[in-house]
């Protein structure tokens, strides 16, 4: 089964601002794969470093990633850490209802929020 790789609207706008390629973001996508996760939020829930361009990981940008380790993985959150150290519990209580909704979705619902351009489709290469 193909991975389908997606990131909301607001995160793309963010993601496009910071100069986050979606080659980086499917990089990181195979590093949870793999193991290699900062942290487990739980819920689906996963924050997981990436370097800006021409940067590295330790003081770029945190992302904010469902996934159900099998073929759905969506980018919900991004933060430059020189911002913010960290989400709130009320932001973590957010963002884990929109996982659950989102990672619950059968793939007509989901194409229905492609085609509505709430959710972006994340293209290998």
């Amino acid at each position: 089964m193909a991975v389908g790789a997606f990131k909301t609207k607001t995160f793309a706008r963010w993601a496009r601002k910071e100069g986050l390629a979606d080659r980086a973001l499917l990089r990181a996508i195979a590093e949870i794969d793999s193991g290699l996760v900062e942290v487990r939020l739980g819920g689906g829930l996963f924050k997981k470093r990436v370097a800006r361009a021409g940067g590295g990981k330790s003081g770029g940008l945190r992302t904010i990633v469902a996934g159900n380790l099998r073929d759905r993985w969506i980018f919900l959150y991004g933060f430059a850490k020189s911002e913010r150290d960290n989400i709130d519990d009320d932001e973590l209580r957010a963002l884990k209802r929109l996982a659950e909704m989102l990672l619950a979705m059968n793939q007509a619902a989901l194409d229905d929020t492609v085609s509505a351009g709430q959710l972006v489709e994340i293209a290998d290469g």
